[in-house]
């Protein structure tokens, strides 16, 4: 079973401008390993590609930005089959060392993925 991806928070200023050194590069690792599909592709201003997920959309772009400094928050339905799904499809991590961080009043299970561009991206689970 996958996890469901509800909603995504960009560290930055733009979900659909996150920065990748090389698109091509990239692309794989959000297909096979985080379960998106490209669902479009442009050449100007600059190469980019926008991708999905249970009807979320993030955009990856060579814009010039540095990877590591940016990613998203994902709210997940469940963090254990989320970690579960990325291990089936290939991800090297093998222990997602939950921990509980607090967002204003709610508190939230997670756990960190860095893509190889850079890009990291905290999948969390709210605790009630």
């Amino acid at each position: 079973m996958r996890a469901t991806l509800k909603d995504a928070w960009p560290y930055q200023k733009d979900k659909m401008k996150l920065p990748v050194e090389d698109l091509e590069t990239a692309i794989p690792f959000y297909e096979t390993v985080m379960g998106f599909r490209v669902v479009s592709r442009s050449d100007a201003p600059f190469k980019s590609a926008t991708i999905e997920r249970n009807d979320m959309q993030l955009g990856l772009a060579e814009n010039g930005g540095d990877p590591t400094q940016d990613g998203c928050f994902f709210e997940v339905d469940d963090v254990e089959k989320a970690f579960a799904e990325l291990k089936t499809n290939g991800f090297d991590k093998e222990n997602p060392d939950f921990d509980y961080q607090k967002y204003g009043e709610t508190k939230w299970k997670v756990f960190f993925v860095v893509a190889p561009d850079g890009l990291c991206f905290c999948y969390g689970e709210r605790q009630n």
